[in-house]
């Protein structure tokens, strides 16, 4: 983290060590990288953290859906570590290596899921024109339903503040990893 200084657990005050523990005693078990950034608010940090723990794990559209829309906001913000976290996520979530592949080099990938298609059109065209068109809207609520649509775009917008805080911040891959993603 070039632009901030990583805080220790023990250099935190009391506003931030509340939110601190409850990112930690929470499903991740840790602080999320983007914490680092947010804990100099801790309202904020408390806030999307538990907002981020909902849209990763507790929305109907499960991990492959989830983290297939992860990808395509990680790739689209070009934010490495984001992508470095949940490119292993969509493979252990049974994503098709290709499809993360294509995504990564920006080509339009082959999906034998009408779901994953959607998804990923739907992801690609909210985050490139900023609307999805009514064509497309309309498919994704027939094939997946309001809730699963209304947590996609939740998702979405969440992955959308990681990416930029992870961007902004300059929070990237482990020492000594290289950026995943080409330019």
């Amino acid at each position: 983290m070039k632009r901030m200084t990583p805080l220790a657990p023990e250099a935190l005050d009391d506003e931030q060590r509340k939110a601190y523990d409850e990112a930690v005693g929470g499903r991740r078990g840790r602080m999320p990288a983007p914490m680092q950034a947010w804990i100099r608010s801790p309202e904020l940090a408390r806030r999307a953290q538990r907002l981020g723990e909902f849209t990763r794990y507790e929305t109907q559209l499960g991990p492959s859906l989830s983290e297939l829309a992860i990808l395509v906001t990680a790739r689209y913000w070009n934010a490495q570590y984001e992508w470095y976290v949940h490119a292993k996520e969509a493979l252990k979530a049974g994503l098709d290596p290709a499809i993360i592949e294509d995504i990564s080099n920006h080509r339009q990938p082959h999906f034998a899921d009408r779901a994953h298609a959607v998804v990923h059109a739907f992801s690609l065209a909210l985050h490139l024109s900023r609307q999805v068109p009514e064509a497309l809207y309309a498919e994704a609520v027939e094939l997946l339903g309001e809730r699963k649509v209304v947590e996609l775009v939740g998702l979405l917008g969440y992955y959308t503040m990681v990416s930029m805080t992870l961007n902004v911040f300059d929070i990237g891959v482990p020492e000594g990893e290289a950026d995943p993603l080409p330019p």
